[in-house]
């Protein structure tokens, strides 16, 4: 049978509840991973006793020590694991790997299991699932069609329920176009957060190791896993301090902006229920409040164009040089037609495109830095076996065209479904914005994916009500804890979700507490008996689990008390001792913390 759950968090809750143990589970899981072989999805299995090793010592510790305790993942053929081969799906290229990635190795450290390393278009080079000596994997959803690519295996493992999530890599769209062919969510992250060391290179200037995972809120949770303290690596070259921003987008907007291709830009490649499918999408995002604003990709096109029809094609060359030199029959037909173009270009031509490049990295941080955030389709339609057996080179480039101008441009991306296509695949957006803004897009897209989730289901559906990891907690903020003001990121660190905006009931006063010690300005709510006004209060809800380390970083004199709301109904709030007032400023007649500031800069 599949996994009993795909959800990190009820995996977990089965786990501290003893219903079921790594063991139990992997030793139900093997059976189906052994029948899922003729289907193409794996290269490689664990062998035993690397399994064996994995649970000894999960077995020595307990579900709450580690934050992906027992959790199975699979890890595409081009990353290393210790006494594995890595093949990068071609046999002829196949080595024994002496150590383990880096990436690898932290999600086994921080309790995940890897179970195999999955199929792959040979290289990493190509976006159809279908060029790879070990056969085509079966598409999730519907056989007839493509997997996508490259890192085909490990999406469907994904979709398959076969494991919780994957490692895959990308570079032109590897961790988003299987995304989308198999209905999961693919994160892109900023380049050079998560080591490529250990990694069999496509482009090393431009690879990504990429995370699948059921949705988004999954996909979060491994990568804040990941990122918890991490630091860079210094035997990687291109590894980068992780320095994730805080809300970006403008605190006095009243609404998200996000920027979507003009009408004449937008390519469905023939699907007019493609088409359907986008407006459909848009439609129900506006719904919620967000603003779309049409604004012109060109430059992003024009950069995506460079991908393949410039000298970047030549680090693919350089990665398997000696190979397809002195073998060159060892490659896929098509694979070696894309990669010897590479020794062509010359440092001419290298030189000219960086130029070409460069100047099309301002152009396009001018229209990026003018919304909040970017959608587009993933995919303009997905395509069938044939319809790629046809045509391989031309329909691999129709799957780039929203995908290709990401790593170039130094943007981080999120692929998730967004409702039903046709023939039982789903459509996919991706929202993106510039370099390290990486929790930001897996917020949003959050909120946005779960418009397109069917009536009851819900991520927290299966959740024990009984398990405190489980449980939240419902706290009302009135200061710089607001959505996009200077601390709200603790909130959403904590995963935190924004479930109302309202107002207090009329008997509060706010102050600016005028306190140079803390490190941001912050505001008192005080309750009185007489004189009291409604102040604006955002309500945030967050795993009950983390509530006390929330609380616990609060700052004298505030606290956490109860919050009258102007329902009649209480939450828990920030409080403010009364002896601080002292030389604070009463903003009360402001309303809410938000337009006092606005106030201050007016």
């Amino acid at each position: 049978m599949p996994l009993p759950a795909t959800d990190i968090h009820e995996l977990l809750g089965l786990y501290r509840r003893e219903i079921e143990t790594p063991r139990r589970l992997i030793a139900k899981l093997c059976p189906e991973l052994e029948r899922s072989r003729p289907d193409n999805i794996w290269i490689s299995l664990c062998p035993a006793d690397m399994v064996e090793r994995q649970l000894l010592r999960l077995e020595e510790v307990g579900p709450d020590s580690l934050p992906l305790y027992g959790i199975p993942f699979a890890v595409k053929d081009n990353i290393d694991i210790a006494g594995m081969p890595t093949t990068a799906a071609c046999p002829d290229f196949s080595r024994v790997a002496e150590s383990t990635a880096p990436v690898v190795q932290r999600l086994m450290d921080l309790g995940a299991i890897v179970v195999g390393k999955t199929n792959m278009d040979q290289f990493a080079t190509g976006l159809v699932g279908t060029r790879s000596p070990y056969g085509t994997a079966v598409n999730a959803l519907n056989g007839d069609y493509i997997p996508g690519g490259s890192s085909s295996g490990s999406a469907v493992a994904v979709a398959r329920r076969l494991v919780v999530f994957a490692l895959g890599t990308d570079t032109a769209g590897s961790g988003r176009v299987p995304a989308a062919m198999n209905g999961i969510a693919g994160l892109k992250p900023s380049r050079g957060v998560l080591s490529c060391r250990g990694v069999i290179p496509a482009c090393q200037s431009l690879d990504c190791v990429s995370i699948f995972a059921r949705d988004t809120f999954n996909a979060s949770l491994i990568y804040r896993a990941l990122c918890d303290g991490l630091e860079p690596d210094h035997q990687d070259p291109y590894s980068r301090a992780v320095s994730f921003e805080g809300p970006w987008f403008a605190a006095s907007r009243k609404k998200l902006v996000v920027g979507i291709p003009s009408v004449g830009e937008l390519e469905f490649f023939g699907c007019s229920r493609s088409r359907q499918s986008w407006e459909t999408a848009i439609q129900t995002i506006a719904d919620t409040g967000i603003e779309f604003r049409r604004i012109s990709f060109e430059p992003l096109f024009e950069a995506a164009r460079l991908l393949y029809g410039g000298p970047w094609v030549a680090e693919r060359y350089l990665a398997c040089r000696t190979l397809i030199e002195d073998k060159p029959e060892a490659l896929h037909p098509v694979t070696r037609a894309v990669i010897q173009k590479g020794r062509d270009y010359s440092a001419l031509d290298c030189f000219t495109s960086q130029y070409q490049l460069e100047n099309l990295r301002r152009k396009s941080w001018s229209l990026i830095n003018s919304v909040d955030a970017l959608l587009t389709p993933t995919i303009g339609r997905p395509w069938t076996l044939a319809e790629v057996a046809d045509d391989p080179v031309e329909r691999n480039t129709d799957l780039g065209y929203y995908t290709n101008f990401m790593n170039l441009l130094d943007l981080a991306a999120v692929a998730f479904p967004a409702g039903e296509l046709h023939s039982g695949l789903k459509f996919g957006l991706t929202l993106f914005s510039r370099a390290f803004s990486d929790f930001q897009l897996l917020e949003i897209a959050s909120s946005m994916e779960r418009l397109f989730m069917p009536e009851g289901d819900s991520r927290m559906e299966s959740l024990s009500p009984s398990d405190p990891f489980f449980r939240s907690v419902r706290v009302a903020v009135c200061g710089a804890h607001l959505d996009g003001l200077p601390l709200n990121h603790q909130l959403r660190d904590l995963g935190a979700r924004l479930v109302l905006k309202t107002r207090t009931a009329p008997v509060y006063r706010l102050y600016d507490l005028m306190e140079t010690h803390l490190p941001v300005r912050r505001p008192g709510l005080i309750r009185v008996d007489a004189g009291g006004d409604s102040i604006e209060v955002e309500v945030w809800e967050m795993p009950e689990v983390h509530f006390g380390s929330f609380v616990a970083a609060i700052p004298a004199p505030l606290g956490i008390g109860k919050c009258l709301l102007s329902d009649g109904t209480q939450v828990c709030g920030f409080t403010c001792e009364s002896v601080a007032l002292g030389d604070a400023r009463d903003v009360t007649s402001f309303g809410g913390w938000r337009t006092y500031l606005e106030s201050l800069n007016s």
